[in-house]
Order: C-alpha cells, then structure tokens, then sequence
C-alpha cells in the first residue's frame, strides 16, 4: 500500500456525550485532507448509534443530513474489504485503504470500536484497544503512570454502588484530600461532567453531576501550578512536540471555556525554561509509552511552584478543532497540520503492516 490515492474513512460523531466537539474534529481534518492523497468518506455515527455514509460535502459534518445518507457498517469480516452499505434492499462492499477515527469519548476513545477495527483488519489512526481502553479510564492510567515512575497527583475512585449503598465511607476519604479537589467520571473527557469541589458540603452535588456519565467517579486533589500540554506522535519511537500552556479565564478549563466561550488564553509554545521544555517532553513521552500508545496522544501536566512536573492524564484521541492544542502545538514544532495527518495515515500503515507480520495459527 502507497501513500497515493488511498480511500480514507473519516468517522465521527458517536454514542458519547463528546458528539459535537466530534463534528468539530472531523470537519477541521476533512477540510485539510490533501486531495491528490487521499479520497475522504465521511462515516457518521448517530448520537443513538446508527452508522451512514454521508455525502463529500461539509453540511455532512456542520448539521449532518441522514436523508442524504446510505446505511453503512463496517464489516468485522475481513474478506469484505472495509464497509457494507444498504442500497436498495442489497448490501454493497464499499472498500477502504485507512479507518481515520474523530471520536472522542465513549465507544469512540475507549477500545471498543478499536476492537472492530482490529476484526475488519484495516489500518486505523491512534492508539490501539488496550492502549484506548487504559488511556479512557482515568484510575486505569494514572496506576499505569505510577508504574512507568510517572508521577501523579493524590486521588481516590469509587463506584456508583460505593456512593449508593456506602456515602459515609467515601466522604470520610474526601477528609485525606486537600481542597479544592476535581470530581469527574473516571471515563469522559473534554471536560464533561467535571466539577471542582471547595468545601465538603458541595461534595454531594459534584457526585450526582458526574454519575450520569460514568459508574466510576475520580477525585483528585487540586495541583498548584501552570497547566502544560505536550503533544505525542510515533509508534515505538514517539516524539514530543513543543508544550503549551493553558491559561484558564474560568476557575478551571471546563468544557464551556474549551469550546462555548473561548476565553481561554493558550501559549502555544509556553514560555519554559530549556531544561523544563526537556523535561515535559520527557515525560510526555513516557506517559504515552506507559499506556503503550501508538499514533498520536495529548499528555496533560502542571508545573507546580517549586519545579516539579506531575502528570494528570493522556488523552488518546485529542481535539482536532480549529482551537485544538494538539495539531496546533505540531504547528510550532515545525509540522503542519496537513503533514500531520499525512503522518497520521503513515503510522496507521505501517503498525497494520508490522502487525500482520504477526503468525494468528499453528499451522
């Protein structure tokens, strides 16, 4: 397989509470896909879960139109070639070279469609479905970073069933953190659900507000310091890029200041001292290796006051939006966006190539 000309599925959208900054990703990759490389297919993902092949048009990814649409699965059987569509009572073989998932969140980020991947046997962008599935799971990930020597800040988890049948019990950790601390679904991103907590008596409200989304809450200290980013691209020789940094206009980065108000202030590059920049990248790079991440990777991290770095997580499948610290941070560290999807598809290609080098029978 060459890098010319191949068809590439571009699928977004999903079961997840991340649905719409999804449509933001996907049409912000769509739109820069050099065309004399590559043919997109958009392959929607209804918020309910219906899989349709929309039109090459950018309505497909701004309010997407089903009416237009061709009912489309991907087939786990890998003798098909890619996609199955439903036209007139008969199903087609739509053939792809490349899977390009924009999913953010559940059963997008988390392994499971990963997992579909693996069965229909195509080359796909990002992390794999163990990768996905301990990058998604906020307590998962940081006992993986705790392990690789990562350091993380004071945290406790429960369950739904904790905090239904034993409230005392988890109250009485929340005496051990220190205040302010964040509760969030240990399985989400983009800021979903997540509040931050100053007093005990606020505790009880942040707990019924993150619930909805997961059966497994986070509590995490507050860490004092400037908030970094550091963005990851390889396979088995990652590289960092350049960090950035943060600067809330909130009390802290929810999901209104990432994508409603945008009044976040982002340095892109920060201002670090040489030393600092070498350390985050470092451990940038470690963290993505301690989640065995391939393709790309968004790690997370404060400076605290006294110099220390401590991670607070990975995200596997970072925003690809037009504010997007990800693609934006290659930017400054001399990769353009489109050269960045290129590298994208190539790492895509040339993990599924290594990987069917792999024996699957004894004979």
């Amino acid at each position: 397989m060459t890098q010319q000309s191949l068809t590439l599925a571009v699928i977004y959208g999903g079961r997840s509470a991340e649905h719409e900054v999804s449509l933001r990703s996907a049409h912000s990759i769509y739109k820069a896909l050099n065309r004399t490389k590559y043919t997109p297919i958009p392959i929607f993902i209804s918020p309910r879960g219906g899989w349709w092949r929309m039109p090459t048009e950018d309505i497909s990814f701004t309010a997407p139109d089903r009416s237009k649409a061709v009912r489309t699965i991907l087939s786990p059987d890998p003798n098909h070639g890619g996609f199955i569509s439903l036209r007139d009572g008969e199903w087609d073989a739509v053939h792809v070279d490349v899977l390009f998932p924009v999913l953010h969140g559940t059963y997008g980020e988390d392994g499971t469609i990963q997992g579909l991947f693996e069965l229909s046997d195509k080359p796909y962008v990002g992390c794999g479905v163990l990768s996905s599935a301990v990058g998604m799971d906020k307590v998962f990930m940081k006992n993986a970073f705790l392990r690789a020597g990562v350091k993380v800040g004071p945290f406790f988890w429960f369950t739904y069933l904790d905090w239904r049948e034993n409230r005392a019990s988890v109250t009485e950790k929340l005496k051990l953190s220190k205040f302010p601390v964040f509760v969030k679904p240990a399985n989400l991103g983009s800021s979903v659900g997540i509040s931050m907590v100053k007093t005990v008596d606020a505790f009880e409200k942040a707990v019924e507000h993150a619930l909805p989304f997961d059966h497994k809450i986070l509590v995490e200290d507050g860490i004092p310091g400037r908030e970094l980013e550091v963005s990851v691209l390889g396979n088995d020789k990652p590289e960092a890029s350049l960090p950035g940094e943060v600067i809330a206009g909130a009390e802290f980065y929810d999901y209104e200041e990432k994508y409603l108000r945008n009044t976040a202030e982002l340095k892109i590059p920060s201002e670090l001292e040489p030393r600092v920049v070498e350390e985050a990248k470092r451990i940038a790079v470690r963290s993505f290796q301690a989640v065995n991440g391939s393709g790309l990777g968004r790690v997370d991290m404060f400076l605290t006051p006294s110099g220390e770095i401590i991670v607070n997580e990975i995200n596997t499948l970072p925003g690809f939006t037009s504010i997007s610290m990800y693609p934006k941070l290659w930017e400054v560290s001399g990769l353009s966006y489109p050269d960045l999807l290129d590298r994208l598809v190539q790492l895509a290609v040339e993990r599924h190539t290594e990987k069917r080098r792999l024996v699957t029978s004894r004979h």
